[in-house]
């Protein structure tokens, strides 16, 4: 048997996982298999991954050690033997779960963020990689909006910069989906390689079959090593993730997009692989 491993566990106000009644001090065995997302006892080795099952803030966490058994899979393990060492203060929390300087949110690799998840420096907001943003998911730096890679965007899901509305690759434009430059408004529509107008562009964004698309995501997946044992996730190209995720439809949803509003097969099948 191995080294016994020093980790961490998450539980809710009452000091319970999945329904299961945990006390600091003791230790808890099951015989039989162990599987992970199934049966034995869950940690992780790294208290800023705990933080994906059981936000920090408000969970009750604790420093365990796992005495038998152990499964490894990514940031997750499963014991069949556990002790319930100590429960963590607040302040350990913070500083365990930081490794950026003087921050006062969670899980931060960066420094001086007052939120969690953070990668870059002086957010306010979550999950951000840029600098200085008070919204969430920001690569670029200075926004107050959402997901913006550009910078000192007060809209959403901007690559342009100083933007107010949403969506836009271009600049200072107020209007949503623009790639120019200081626009009110937006002067062109394009769709399947046609220009079309503002109407026409409004029901096929809010149509079934586009709201369908979103759906799609890279399909991710680990790699085998040598020993047959998990190594490094690796993602599909974005045209095989397409495949894969086409053939999970329904034959009603692959109807709702073949029947977008402009929908073109051949342009379909050049972007995504996927033959209708």
């Amino acid at each position: 048997m191995g080294k016994n491993i020093i980790a961490y566990k998450g539980f809710d106000k009452n000091l319970q996982c999945r329904k299961f009644q945990y006390e600091v001090g003791k230790e808890y065995k099951i015989d039989g298999d162990i599987a992970l997302y199934q049966t034995g006892f869950h940690f992780c080795k790294r208290l800023q991954d705990v933080h994906s099952y059981y936000n920090l803030k408000d969970s009750r966490i604790c420093e365990v050690e796992a005495i038998g058994k152990v499964i490894d899979e990514g940031e997750k393990s499963v014991t069949d033997h556990i002790k319930i060492i100590r429960e963590l203060t607040r302040e350990e929390i913070l500083y365990l779960s930081n490794t950026g300087r003087d921050n006062t949110g969670l899980c931060n690799s960066g420094d001086r963020n007052s939120e969690d998840s953070n990668s870059g420096y002086s957010n306010s907001g979550d999950r951000n990689s840029g600098d200085r943003n008070s919204g969430d998911r920001n690569s670029g730096d200075s926004n107050s909006g959402d997901s913006n890679s550009g910078y000192s965007n007060s809209g959403y899901s901007n690559s342009g910069d100083s933007n107010s509305g949403d969506s836009n690759s271009g600049d200072f434009c107020s209007c949503n989906n623009s790639a120019g430059l200081f626009m009110s408004e937006r002067i062109s529509y394009e769709a399947f390689n046609k220009s079309i107008s503002e109407s026409e562009f409004n029901k096929l964004i809010n149509s079934e079959g586009y709201q369908l698309c979103f759906n799609f995501y890279l399909i991710k997946y680990r790699v085998r090593t040598v020993t047959g044992k998990f190594g490094d996730y690796r993602y599909m190209s974005y045209k095989n993730s397409w495949r894969v995720f086409w053939n999970k439809l329904t034959l009603k949803e692959k109807q709702a997009i073949k029947t977008m509003p402009h929908f073109d097969k051949v342009v379909f099948e050049e972007i995504t692989g996927v033959k209708t």
